[in-house]
């Protein structure tokens, strides 16, 4: 034991006596295990912290996935509205440039429709996945292509291609 805290050997045994048992010596930063780790009473109050982490986690995986779900609704209703708003345009108005713009209306908002439906359901398959992960004890692990990013970059080329239809050429 002395040999690796040489600096203060009897604060080291005040508290081996103060705890009652010998202090868990590191060494290259790694601990080493001895016979008296579990009478250690931090052992319980780590193993609490570990249930109630996981806890936390599985909390903030649900108030991410409402997001989703409200992102996706948001999107979708956004999608039902650009058609309604559209079309009421081509009632008041028979030009080709309404019909024109009702077209693409159509076109921009069943995109929106449909990928907030398809966000929607890979929020739910994500975060089934996360959750079964968290149960098993198994890491978390990061996609490359997180759902965000995927969702931005589609609205991006749906916002693009809406642009297309809506410049006159």
């Amino acid at each position: 034991m002395g040999r690796f805290n040489r600096s203060a050997p009897s604060v080291t045994r005040a508290r081996e006596a103060e705890w009652g048992h010998p202090i868990l010596p590191i060494q290259r930063g790694a601990l080493l295990v001895m016979n008296h780790q579990a009478e250690d009473p931090r052992v319980g109050l780590a193993q609490d912290r570990t249930g109630m982490a996981r806890f936390r986690t599985q909390l903030a995986l649900d108030r991410t996935t409402l997001a989703w779900i409200r992102t996706a609704l948001t999107m979708g209703t956004f999608g039902f509205g650009t058609v309604g708003f559209f079309r009421s345009m081509l009632e008041k108005s028979h030009t080709p440039e309404a019909a024109q713009m009702h077209q693409g209306a159509i076109r921009f908002g069943i995109s929106l429709v449909v990928l907030g439906l398809v966000s929607s359901a890979a929020a739910g398959i994500t975060h089934w996945l996360s959750l079964r992960r968290l149960r098993r004890g198994q890491p978390l692990v990061l996609s490359q292509w997180p759902l965000s990013i995927t969702v931005a970059m589609f609205l991006a080329v749906i916002g693009l291609i809406s642009l297309w239809y809506v410049v006159p050429r």
